[in-house]
């Protein structure tokens, strides 16, 4: 595909620099740590999500249905955009097409979680603001609708490009590219879509978590019994905002990579490149289901068991409140 506007030609000129990557103990320990420390955190998220199946109330229950949704598409998310950055770092060229999946599925599981964080939050305005029709609203057949409606937001924009491609250019699918979330595009206005896209989504997502956290807190500050469950949830919410916050660094990356680009160091550039990768877009991943899941004393117990190959230690029993 023919470069065509001045984003993919900045992504060209990021890769230009990295042909004089060289092989060495210095590379292949960067590329050892992308690969370890996400996968050690997708093996974390994995004992919470089997001992969430472990119990029937935890399946049953749309909090902890929404709980493990995202440690699932966090999850996912952590494999791609590790592929992703391997691909980079190795200086690897793939299928349009199969770029277009990768791209796909990282970008779509990166826009899930604030989504699924608003969803979480809008759970608990619901439990304490209508306490007597908590279980009629908040039922498991409609947390699946809202997880698919999550699915299909998130997905909009790039679905989006991947078919003005595909329209655009007969040949978009089948040519060798570097992959990047720039290469889906072919228009210059695409860019200018997807910023508004991302600026737009994460108001909205920012403004539904606060609304909900005001709201709790004064429910619970006026409330003459039933406090403690009302300061709970809004200290849930509460941390659904940090999590939000850490989501939102991500979107640092993007500029933090420009600017390295324009130093003009290739060592410097990568060297920025990897930790910002890390910091900014793996870590706050990372932390989501220890923040969270670690809290929870109805999981933590039976986590921590099942960490422990369940030995040494009678299996917890759980009360869910």
């Amino acid at each position: 595909m023919a470069v065509s506007n001045e984003s993919t030609v900045e992504v060209v000129f990021i890769h230009q620099q990295m042909f004089t990557l060289v092989l060495n103990e210095k590379t292949i320990t960067k590329y050892v740590v992308v690969m370890l420390l996400p996968s050690f955190f997708i093996y974390v998220n994995g004992v919470m999500l089997f001992a969430l199946r472990s119990k029937r109330v935890f399946k049953e229950s749309p909090r902890y249905i929404l709980f493990a949704h995202m440690l699932f598409t966090d999850s996912v998310h952590l494999f791609f955009s590790s592929m992703l950055y391997c691909f980079a770092l190795v200086l690897l060229k793939v299928v349009t097409a199969g770029c277009a999946i990768i791209v796909f599925v990282s970008g779509t599981t990166f826009f899930i979680a604030p989504l699924n964080l608003a969803v979480m939050s809008l759970e608990r305005y619901v439990a304490i603001h209508f306490p007597l029709r908590h279980t009629e609203i908040a039922t498991r057949k409609r947390t699946y609708i809202a997880i698919i409606l999550i699915w299909c937001i998130s997905s909009i924009n790039v679905m989006f490009d991947v078919l003005l491609g595909v329209v655009m250019d007969r040949n978009f699918l089948t040519s060798l590219v570097f992959c990047t979330r720039e290469r889906l595009f072919i228009k210059p206005w695409q860019l200018d879509v997807y910023y508004g896209f991302n600026t737009f989504y994460l108001v909205s997502v920012t403004l539904i978590i606060i609304f909900t956290y005001i709201s709790i807190m004064i429910t619970a500050r006026s409330v003459s019994s039933n406090k403690d469950s009302a300061k709970k949830a809004y200290r849930t919410v509460l941390l659904h905002f940090i999590q939000l916050c850490l989501c939102l660094t991500a979107f640092l990356y993007s500029t933090i990579e420009r600017a390295a680009a324009m130093l003009g160091s290739t060592t410097l550039f990568l060297d920025l490149r990897y930790l910002s990768y890390l910091f900014i877009l793996v870590l706050p991943r990372c932390l989501s289901p220890l923040i969270y899941g670690l809290r929870d004393e109805a999981l933590r117990p039976l986590f921590i068991y099942y960490f422990h190959y369940g030995k040494g230690k009678i299996r917890p029993v759980v009360n869910v409140q």
